[in-house]
């Protein structure tokens, strides 16, 4: 016992000054580091004068020579202003941004589906219980009538819809706005949720001249192809949305990308499209049709061999309508040949 008692002693008389001069260091190192930054911080290394910053600019230069220290500094504040408290308690946000595309425009409290809490562990079966009570209550607090009712299922279509058919983000709010403008114009009795959901979406599409077609709107759609255009036909007169013909161009990157077209393809059937409509051809003529024909046609004149029945299953449009508009296209195209040789051989007579 004597013997390791002593041991004990003597290790901490050694420890002692150790860990008195270790701490002595620390203390003195970090102190003459905090003075270092404080005179980087503070004062000029050129002249030793003191430092201001320029939020402005984003510069920190020395009062005394002029000399700029630092530049391009981050602005970690927000970017508006404000001149008064109002203003700034008007501007201020904190959270998600919001969105059109719910029918409380995200401002709602959700209760999320994961029954564990904030360390990631499963919840007991009273908490699940109660916490299935919660979200219940929750969605009937967030729904109090009929009308937000109905806006909630029509956005939802609207985001259904727009997911299956890859629309972007800015499409399906710009569809649920016009939505919102039919509901509150009082578009909606006597006609579906899912048909003017339809129709809004599909008036979105037009607008931001994405190449979706009627029928591709029909495959996701709960309605029939009937419904959704009488509805479309009636948002888009009674909303004045002023949404002209689509262009049979908007389709030729699609198509071709589905019969797996070359650029020099693609760059003809452009070209035929645009002499097509300098000569009237396609007044009264379905775009989509216009578009696959100018597929074939071009495919007839750079020489790749595609087939009218390849593009009509790539494009969904029948042999009989790919057959009509291919020569109405190729009859114009000869037809503006034809002139510019005659313009161009009578200036040289000339």
């Amino acid at each position: 016992m004597r013997a390791l008692l002593c041991v004990h002693a003597s290790l901490g008389s050694l420890a002692l000054p150790i860990m008195t001069t270790l701490r002595t260091y620390d203390a003195n190192e970090r102190d003459t580091d905090e003075e270092e930054v404080v005179a980087e911080d503070h004062h000029c290394p050129d002249c030793g004068g003191s430092l201001t910053s320029d939020a402005s600019r984003g510069e920190t230069v020395c009062g005394d020579c002029g000399l700029v220290v630092e530049e391009n500094e981050i602005d970690h504040g927000p970017e508006w202003r404000a001149f008064d408290s109002a203003e700034r308690d008007q501007k201020s946000r904190v959270g998600a941004p919001t969105t059109k595309m719910m029918h409380d425009e995200g401002l709602s409290t959700n209760i999320g589906w994961q029954n564990k809490d904030a360390n990631g562990n499963q919840l007991s079966a009273n908490q699940r219980e109660k916490m299935q009570r919660l979200r219940t209550w929750n969605e009937r607090f967030r729904t109090r009538d009929h009308s937000e009712r109905n806006l909630k299922q029509a956005l939802g279509e609207i985001d259904r819809m727009g997911s299956a058919l890859g629309a972007p983000e800015s499409a399906r709010e710009t569809a649920s706005v016009i939505y919102r403008r039919a509901l509150d114009e009082g578009l909606l009795p006597g006609r579906s949720i899912e048909g003017i959901a339809t129709a809004a979406l599909y008036a979105a599409i037009r607008q931001a001249n994405l190449p979706q077609t009627i029928d591709d709107m029909v495959l996701v759609s709960r309605v029939d192809e009937q419904e959704f255009t009488r509805a479309y036909r009636y948002i888009n007169r009674e909303l004045a949305l002023q949404i002209g013909p689509p262009d049979p161009a908007d389709y030729l990157t699609k198509f071709a990308s589905a019969v797996g077209a070359s650029d020099e393809l693609v760059r003809r059937a452009r070209e035929l499209l645009e002499t097509g409509k300098a000569a009237n051809v396609h007044s009264g003529k379905s775009p989509v049709g216009l578009a696959a024909a100018s597929i074939y046609a071009a495919g007839l004149l750079v020489n790749e061999e595609l087939t009218q029945e390849t593009v009509s299953d790539a494009t969904d449009v029948s042999t009989v309508t790919i057959r009509d508009r291919y020569r109405e296209l190729l009859e114009a195209a000869s037809a503006r040949d034809t002139a510019t040789s005659a313009t161009g051989g009578s200036n040289a007579s000339a």
